[in-house]
């Protein structure tokens, strides 16, 4: 069997509630707490991006892994929106950082916030036909949203990390299914800061119909049911989104909560359904099933299903939580404090 040998995450400590946006903007923000079901995000400071973030995500994994040698790893594979550099790779500074040997693959992918599943997926097909012992699939984003754009109160910070293998494995992959259509409902082109979007049309047809499609085909193809699964994580944009979403397909609120972290952290884009599924395995008992549906507009799903073991019990404390890191040590800031870490406003030197 193929599958998670070692998993983790990392988010920034720092918040800011969506009143502290929408009284610079005069925005209504009873409308973003309860229509988007969305209360503050996590925003990172000046000294986080992408690869500080996928660095601390991969050392929890390392942990939850056993401390396996980092010269084992044979790929590692970021997915982001917002890769410190244009042309330089965010995967060669993570792999030096973790003590990895020159004789790795790495690359960066992107697409839209499903680039994180997708290193997920390629990882998982390396390792199955062995070419790799293991892979390293992170997925994280330090997002952007414009000044008074409604992306403004979800885009956040966050990163997951998996160590995809064959041994000591905490979760066996069942089934894979991926959904992809051309629907541009979110884009940003080369030189511009702020990504753009179709404003409702990426509710539908963009993000329901990508991710029905891809929950419907795996379950189609697995033979399985909701009632036949503990939990379920979908991509969450906002916190509307994948309770809704879950609902159409038949899942309750109590499979989807354990996941659901958008209300208080925010969109984390390529990190989102991953960190959804740390949290998840987080109190996931051995037998549990677990289907993730990620969500990436341009637009595509990949779907998991997912099998935990017993050796879950043994690891998931050897690392911190997904929910400690989300609820605890918290510093909030006013919205001056969170345009200057966002480079929104810059020094005139």
């Amino acid at each position: 069997m193929v599958g998670i040998v070692g998993y983790g995450a990392h988010m920034p400590r720092h918040r800011i509630k969506v009143e502290e946006i929408a009284k610079v903007w005069g925005a209504d923000a009873p409308s973003y707490k309860k229509g988007l079901m969305l209360r503050e995000k996590s925003v990172p400071p000046p000294d986080m991006d992408t690869i500080t973030l996928s660095v601390e995500a991969a050392k929890n994994a390392l942990k939850r892994a056993g401390n396996i040698d980092p010269a084992d790893i044979g790929a590692i594979y970021i997915g982001s929106e917002s890769h410190p550099y244009a042309v330089k790779p965010s995967g060669t500074v993570v792999a030096e950082a973790l003590g990895a040997t020159p004789d790795i693959h790495c690359a960066d992918y992107e697409f839209a916030c499903k680039a994180g599943s997708e290193a997920m997926f390629v990882c998982l097909g390396l390792v199955k036909s062995g070419y790799i012992k293991y892979g390293l699939a992170i997925g994280g984003d330090t997002s952007q949203g414009a000044p008074s754009d409604a992306l403004e109160y979800s885009a956040a910070a966050g990163a997951a990390a998996f160590i995809m293998g064959t041994d000591n494995l905490i979760a066996e992959i069942q089934e894979t299914h991926s959904f992809m259509t051309d629907t541009p409902d979110f884009w940003r082109r080369e030189h511009e800061f702020y990504p753009q979007h179709a404003g409702r049309f990426t509710g539908e047809p963009a993000y329901f119909r990508t991710t029905m499609g891809a929950a419907d085909a795996i379950l189609k193809k697995s033979g399985m049911k909701p009632r036949d699964f503990a939990y379920a994580v979908f991509h969450q944009p906002n916190g509307k989104f994948p309770m809704r979403v879950g609902k159409m397909l038949g899942f309750t609120k109590e499979q989807i909560e354990p996941g659901w972290l958008s209300p208080t952290l925010g969109n984390t884009y390529s990190g989102a359904s991953p960190m959804g599924l740390t949290s998840t395995l987080d109190i996931a008992k051995p037998g549990d099933m677990i289907l993730m549906v990620s969500y990436g507009s341009g637009a595509g799903s990949d779907a998991f299903i997912w099998k935990v073991t017993d050796r879950i019990d043994e690891v998931r404390d050897k690392a911190v939580r997904t929910r400690k890191l989300l609820d605890e040590n918290l510093t909030y800031v006013d919205y001056g404090t969170y345009a200057k870490f966002r480079h929104k406003i810059l020094k005139n030197e």
